[in-house]
């Protein structure tokens, strides 16, 4: 082993895992954490079919320099997992992390999120700046540009057909049929055809997570408005929402895996438009999965949107 490993493995903050917090609005999240409370805050917020874990590389290593937190969200792992699809709406899950990022002792955090966690975190910024210090994005589109993807454009409402069937009754339970075989394939497509990342110990804790139940995931496309027509291409009417609405003020940094088959690269075209301080970040042969293809590269490029 090489010295500059060595140095690589003592740096590695320990992970904190058994951590709950009781929020005011009676939502109780479990978070895994790594780094020393009063250190600045940075919280990373996974996505669907995921858990905390998403970011254990992450946490292990801010968790040097920050109070690296990780929260399952509400349906997810640990958390609580409310019955009611309207319990799912996003801004219920916006505010558990408002109410998060206050439990933990702070007034605002460095955000960074990744696919259904992106789509939370956007909105979070755009309700509640004053929340973000910075807001980093992976793989997740601007609200607005995937609502007129959705509406308008053909081969995106045929890419994002799997969010049909995942609003249909019944769906989680096709999910976990066979060890959960059709879970195993949502890391094996959108972009990557063998995740040689999920290995046996990896797919252990995903199985773990993914047995406390998948109904709360499910919840989320279900409660939410978006979602392409039932038939790809079908016409959709003009959307009348304004577009001002959605923008952000906060400094913004997008991490893109260009091989995203569910979420292509075009969804970033007119981001700018939308977002006053931002960067773009392509990664041409990353897919949705790049935070697990390519851990390293992505803390160095979180560390360096954050020395800028």
């Amino acid at each position: 082993m090489s010295v500059e490993n060595q140095a690589a493995i003592q740096t590695q903050a320990e992970i904190q895992v058994n951590q709950y917090a009781s929020l005011a609005n009676g939502t109780r999240l479990h978070y895994a954490s790594a780094g020393e409370a009063g250190k600045p805050l940075i919280l990373f917020v996974h996505g669907f079919p995921e858990f905390w874990y998403e970011w254990s590389a992450q946490l292990a290593d801010f968790g040097n320099d920050y109070f690296a937190v990780a929260p399952d969200l509400r349906g997810f792992n640990l958390s609580d997992m409310p019955v009611e699809v309207s319990s799912y709406k996003a801004r219920h899950i916006v505010d558990d992390l408002r109410l998060l990022i206050a439990h933990l002792g702070y007034q605002k955090a460095v955000i960074v999120a990744h696919d259904w966690g992106g789509a939370i975190c956007w909105s979070l910024a755009i309700a509640l700046p004053e929340l973000v210090e910075q807001l980093i994005i992976i793989n997740s589109p601007h609200p607005y540009l995937f609502m007129q993807a959705l509406a308008n454009d053909a081969s995106q409402q045929s890419a994002s057909q799997y969010i049909n069937w995942l609003r249909q009754e019944g769906s989680e339970i096709a999910l976990a049929k066979d060890d959960f075989a059709l879970m195993e394939d949502f890391f094996n497509g959108m972009g990557q055809a063998n995740a040689q990342w999920f290995d046996a110990a990896t797919r252990a804790r995903y199985h773990a997570c993914w047995a406390h139940g998948l109904t709360g995931g499910v919840n989320y496309y279900r409660a939410s408005p978006l979602h392409p027509p039932a038939d790809a291409g079908a016409h959709a009417l003009p959307l009348s929402l304004n577009r001002e609405d959605f923008r952000l003020r906060v400094p913004t940094r997008v991490i893109w895996g260009e091989a995203d088959q569910a979420l292509p690269k075009s969804l970033l075209d007119g981001l700018d438009e939308f977002v006053d301080d931002l960067q773009i970040v392509r990664i041409a042969e990353g897919s949705h999965w790049l935070i697990h293809e390519q851990p390293a590269r992505i803390t160095r490029l979180i560390r360096t949107f954050l020395q800028e």
